[in-house]
């Protein structure tokens, strides 16, 4: 299986790359980002590309791929309306133009959050966007299409976000991981379980296309069984 990541410097991005250099099934890896990220395997390719509202230049470069794994995000705290659209929405829709034009039979991952407003219509912004960038995507051509909404990730592996308020929430929300499994166990999964279930997502299919936290945690639990 040949994969490609958009976001693989991110704490989700991270740990999915770490998977598909550890499985055996991938083929190869090709991640995308706008800054240099080193390879350290040879199946591992990267791209610097600086214009995420179009991909045309790289087009030819995801010809052949079998998968992608979308995990560009970013915290909508301090951002407008349309700086988070552009960010959240428009930049994934500007890959998903150039991939199927490469590849119309390849499948699209793209990793949400728990929240995400299907309706368009909420009163929270972020969850609005996301909710759009979900919608748009389910009705594109890709081959399969699949919305992935995890609640709290806890990294492993030396894996940290890269996003400052983010780490310091898990420094306050750390020693507290194990009552917050106790309490809601369906809220909690590993970085490194998240990796391993998009990566059966993408050989296996799902169940259904709009993942919940509470859905992904039941994959992890069948897959570690």
């Amino acid at each position: 299986m040949r994969a490609v990541i958009f976001g693989a410097s991110g704490m989700v991005g991270q740990s999915l790359l770490r998977e598909c250099l550890l499985d055996s099934n991938i083929e190869s890896v090709l991640t995308v980002g706008r800054s240099r990220l080193e390879a350290t395997q040879r199946k591992h390719r990267h791209l610097t590309h600086a214009n995420f509202l179009d991909f045309t230049p790289l087009q030819e470069q995801f010809n052949g791929l079998d998968v992608c794994f979308y995990c560009l995000g970013i915290a909508s705290a301090g951002l407008s309306e349309e700086e988070y659209k552009t960010i959240t929405c428009d930049y994934t829709i500007a890959a998903t133009k150039s991939l199927i034009n490469a590849n119309p039979s390849i499948t699209f991952i793209f990793i949400s959050g728990a929240g995400a407003d299907s309706s368009e219509s909420g009163r929270i912004m972020w969850a609005r966007i996301k909710g759009k960038t979900e919608n748009t995507l389910f009705a594109m051509p890709f081959k399969a299409v699949y919305a992935i909404r995890p609640a709290f990730i806890q990294p492993l592996h030396g894996i940290t976000s890269r996003t400052r308020l983010y780490r310091a929430l898990y420094r306050v929300f750390w020693p507290l991981i194990p009552l917050i499994r106790l309490l809601a166990p369906n809220s909690v999964i590993t970085t490194q379980a998240l990796g391993k279930v998009m990566l059966r997502i993408a050989r296996d299919g799902a169940p259904k296309r709009l993942l919940e936290s509470r859905d992904i945690v039941a994959l992890a639990k069948q897959q570690s069984s």
